[in-house]
């Protein structure tokens, strides 16, 4: 019964994994629920900001602000890269990161810099094994986002577009369409107007006009910045949306195939216990008989 009993080992090892497995869907169905609550919330303000700055792109064209300038060839592009911390969530971060790296070699190809601020240590680990221009990033960002840890990235990347270091800024993160889709977005952050123009009809009968206090740069500079934050924001909480329902379905995907494997080898050890069962009577008949 020495095959009996690694057969039970076996068994038993994957009925632990089982175990662990139902555990980590029923906690990822729970933040799930939290994560698109959050999402849900968070989408309004994110959307109504996004109206307003495509009024103003149309609008307010003398604004005279460095972040909002437009260059006519790009040299240099820049990348926020939102992916998870964590693993076990499918194929969620390899879709993604598939997306970016066909952008990012079209880039390179055409002769282009790419530096990249990575949100979430899978994006991180992957752009430091191609050797990508990693300028800033934020890791361990847990399952609340929160905006204190996203200021200094998103700081430096802006500053250095204002600067004139780089020619344009790329959004790549996982949005939640429902439990079982995830589509993978790469937006235009910088400049503005070329992913929000579209949001507002054009064959209006008037124009957007609005009345500015202090002055028009100023609050200009401070509705661009809380505006590129938004769209920062909502990026990451429908990608940690995305990563909850991605690791859910896949850790009961785990669970159903742990099933299955258990009962394959429950048959397979019932086969070698009757095989064992069967030797030893014949044995036993065998010697009967010979006595």
């Amino acid at each position: 019964m020495a095959v009996g009993k690694e057969i039970l080992t076996k068994i038993r090892s994957v009925q632990n994994t089982q175990k662990i497995t139902k555990a980590m869907q029923m906690v990822s169905t729970s933040k799930m629920r939290k994560t698109q609550e959050r999402m849900r919330l968070a989408r309004p303000y994110a959307q109504k900001v996004r109206l307003v700055m495509s009024h103003l792109a149309q609008t307010e064209t003398d604004h005279g602000l460095p972040i909002l300038e437009r260059r006519d060839t790009v040299q240099r592009a820049g990348f926020i890269l939102i992916t998870t911390d964590k693993g076990l969530c499918g194929g969620l971060n390899a879709n993604l990161l598939k997306k970016f790296f066909a952008q990012v070699q079209e880039y390179q190809q055409q002769g282009v810099a790419v530096e990249t601020v990575c949100l979430g240590s899978k994006g991180l680990a992957a752009c430091n094994r191609v050797g990508l221009d990693v300028i800033a990033s934020a890791t361990n960002l847990g399952d609340t986002p929160k905006m204190e840890t996203l200021l200094g990235p998103l700081t430096e990347i802006f500053k250095r577009y204002a600067d004139g270091d780089l020619d344009v800024i790329h959004l790549v993160y996982s949005g939640f369409v429902n439990t079982m889709r995830q589509e993978q977005h790469l937006e235009t952050l910088l400049p503005i107007g070329q992913n929000v123009l579209n949001e507002v009809p054009q064959d209006r009968e008037y124009s957007w006009d609005y009345v500015y206090e202090p002055t028009p740069a100023a609050v200009l500079e401070y509705l661009v910045r809380r505006y590129l934050e938004s769209v920062v924001y909502q990026a990451l909480s429908e990608n940690m949306a995305s990563e909850q329902a991605a690791r859910m379905v896949a850790m009961k995907a785990a669970t159903d195939n742990a099933g299955n494997a258990i009962k394959e080898l429950r048959l397979v050890y019932n086969k070698s216990r009757q095989a064992a069962i069967t030797t030893e009577l014949s044995e036993i008949v065998a010697g009967a008989a010979a006595v």
